[in-house]
């Protein structure tokens, strides 16, 4: 397939304009892609072309960034978002979710967004990125999967607070993750079986029931009857399951809440972390970063994780795990 990866604007006052023109320079030539935003939010002097037509967009990106035009209601200031930009940024990834599913697009790859400001400017009802991609196209379920060259990691619940994840962690929702991340792993990474780590969800994974009895009453019993069908282990106590000894042995690791899994991989290569999306009918990535208000505008921002979150998008083996 020769269609290009479609990147969203994402937050027009974060780093997302500038590491898209930085991505641009690194990947022009090998793995083309379309900017969809207001090119009055690019860096001054970048080299665009306007392109309606992405069969255009390799032969474009050798001399200069293609852009889709997408008009947004006000300019952008570096690190001040402006709410009155949030409705841009929504539809902009509305339209690349379309590109995607008509074919003229090969993936999706989005900047990071800022919810609160989606929120106050556009009364965005999804609590991020994920929930709504998976709204747009009716998916019953979607599941966030962090990768880097180091570890691949999945949170089982994700943006709710910590209070609220006992309640919310159930036999049904855990089963569903296990089996949307290993058919995952086989349609995108070609990992036809893999081996999958589950951590518990209290310390030292309960620690018989002294630490609490989740582990004991429903997530073992789980992980066994699942035994049958993938090459399958836990639950783990997460403090030990992360050393690099320890990720040798599983493919892709299942945490049970947002921090669990993200604290692990963002220590180990916080730059060049990627946010895969599974349970979509297409593939969509994204750096593992926010909108970094602070130093957006400065020159500062590191592209690496929108480099590989591209890469991964357009189907280069830019990060598979290192065994």
């Amino acid at each position: 397939m020769n269609a290009p990866v479609a990147l969203s604007c994402g937050e027009p006052a974060g780093i997302g304009p500038e590491i898209a023109v930085r991505a641009w320079e690194t990947l022009r030539d090998d793995c083309p892609f379309v900017w969809i935003g207001d090119p009055r939010h690019l860096p001054d002097g970048t080299p665009i072309e306007l392109v309606d037509d992405l069969g255009l967009v390799a032969s474009v990106s050798a001399r200069a960034l293609p852009v889709m035009p997408h008009e947004f209601a006000g300019a952008a200031v570096a690190g001040v978002p402006d709410p009155a930009n949030a409705r841009g940024v929504i539809e902009v990834i509305k339209r690349g979710v379309d590109l995607v599913q008509s074919g003229a697009a090969r993936a999706l790859c989005t900047a990071p967004i800022n919810k609160l400001a989606l929120i106050e400017g556009a009364g965005f009802a999804y609590p991020g990125h994920t929930e709504y991609l998976g709204a747009l196209v009716g998916a019953g379920r979607v599941v966030m999967m962090l990768v880097s060259p180091e570890l691949r990691v999945v949170p089982t619940t994700i943006h709710i607070p910590l209070s609220e994840v006992p309640g919310a962690l159930t036999p049904s929702l855990l089963r569903e993750t296990i089996t949307i991340t290993a058919t995952g792993l086989r349609d995108y990474f070609g990992i036809a079986h893999p081996r999958i780590a589950v951590a518990g969800l209290n310390p030292h994974a309960g620690e018989g029931g002294a630490m609490g009895r989740e582990e004991l009453d429903w997530i073992a019993p789980l992980i066994d009857s699942l035994k049958d069908l993938y090459a399958i282990e836990g639950p783990l106590p997460a403090d030990t399951m992360f050393h690099s000894a320890a990720r040798e042995r599983y493919d892709v690791a299942i945490a049970m809440y947002h921090d669990q899994a993200l604290i692990p991989i963002k220590t180990l290569d916080f730059d060049r972390g990627v946010n895969v999306t599974l349970g979509l009918p297409f593939l969509r990535t994204s750096p593992d970063h926010g909108t970094a208000f602070d130093i957006a505008g400065s020159g500062q921002a590191n592209p690496s994780s929108l480099i590989e979150a591209l890469k991964l998008a357009h189907g280069a083996e830019a990060v598979q795990k290192k065994f």
